[in-house]
């Protein structure tokens, strides 16, 4: 794998997975947002298991891995995180499932739901045209419309997003949940007992 640029496109991404089926496909959006669709012979690993599983990971995978999420921001903090504990030979899909699906790429389906990209959406827009109509009858409510727009200029900045990591935490997104302990599993290089 290409360790100078941590994204390739979907038809690399397609071929790297077709000439190496060692390959592994690592999915880190919520279980429910993998439920919906995605890629076939993909693991589950959701963001925020990464954090807490990450020196199993570098210790048992041996850098077979295409990072995908539902758009590639998940998926680039993701590489970050792997890369800076010493698993650099990662590479991140980039435009995510978005891409992947609009290229024509085969998925698996399940039960949809919405992404946490447009729940994050709705939320915000919610919020703020909430505190534009509360406005009316109560002066200053306006300001809770100000702080998520601060709060998204924030996300932007840093690619991160406080909103996103708390809805996804909400029992819709959580789906059938993810199996982190065969995810893990599967990580693991052929031959090593588990750390």
């Amino acid at each position: 794998m290409n360790t100078d640029s941590p994204n390739i496109d979907t038809a690399t991404a397609r071929a790297l997975i077709a000439a190496n089926p060692d390959v592994l496909v690592v999915d880190v959006r919520t279980p429910a947002e993998f439920e919906t669709a995605h890629i076939g012979g993909a693991i589950n690993l959701p963001l925020d298991q990464v954090d807490a599983h990450l020196r199993r990971i570098v210790a048992d995978a041996d850098g077979r891995m295409l990072l995908i999420c539902q758009s590639g921001g998940r998926a680039t903090q993701a590489h970050k995180k792997l890369c800076e504990a010493g698993l650099p030979d990662a590479v991140v899909l980039t435009g995510g499932m978005n891409a992947w699906i609009a290229s024509g790429a085969p998925v698996v389906r399940g039960r949809q739901r919405w992404s946490l990209e447009r729940q994050v959406r709705l939320v915000a827009g919610g919020i703020v045209l909430a505190s534009i109509v509360a406005d009316l009858w109560l002066p200053g409510a306006r300001f809770a419309g100000a702080l998520v727009g601060a709060g998204l200029v924030f996300a932007g900045l840093t690619d991160t997003c406080a909103m996103g990591m708390l809805l996804s935490r909400l029992p819709y997104n959580r789906g059938a949940g993810a199996d982190v302990d065969a995810a893990l599993a599967c990580i693991r290089r052929p031959g090593r007992s588990a750390a």
